[in-house]
């Protein structure tokens, strides 16, 4: 019975880490890799986590992102270090890629 119990999660696991793998490919094919420079600009976006919706600390609806900021330093391989206005000072200034979005500077404004 226990040797029983044992394949029977042995097959579990190599199944469970098949399907895993196909997933992975599949959400792999969509994902496109972000990197950014030292001195370029980004928006920052507005979630719980980041904790920038409590920091502005408005009555009203709060953006998606806001910015533009500049990317003072890349931390490790995903995360940037942002320089950040001093109303956002109580914030921690270090982000994941995936709270970034490319500022791209319109010239007509």
């Amino acid at each position: 019975m226990v040797q029983q119990t044992t394949n029977k999660v042995k097959q579990i696991r190599a199944r469970l880490k098949v399907t895993q793998d196909h997933q992975k490919s599949y959400a792999d094919k969509r994902r496109r890799p972000l990197e950014f420079e030292a001195w370029e600009h980004v928006f920052l976006r507005v979630t719980p986590t980041t904790g920038v919706g409590r920091a502005l600390k408005t009555k009203r609806l709060t953006p998606k992102f806001i910015g533009p900021y500049q990317i003072a330093e890349r931390i490790g391989k995903v995360a940037y270090r942002i320089t950040l206005p001093p109303v956002l000072s109580q914030i921690h200034d270090v982000f994941h890629v995936s709270q970034l979005r490319k500022y791209i500077p319109d010239p007509s404004h």
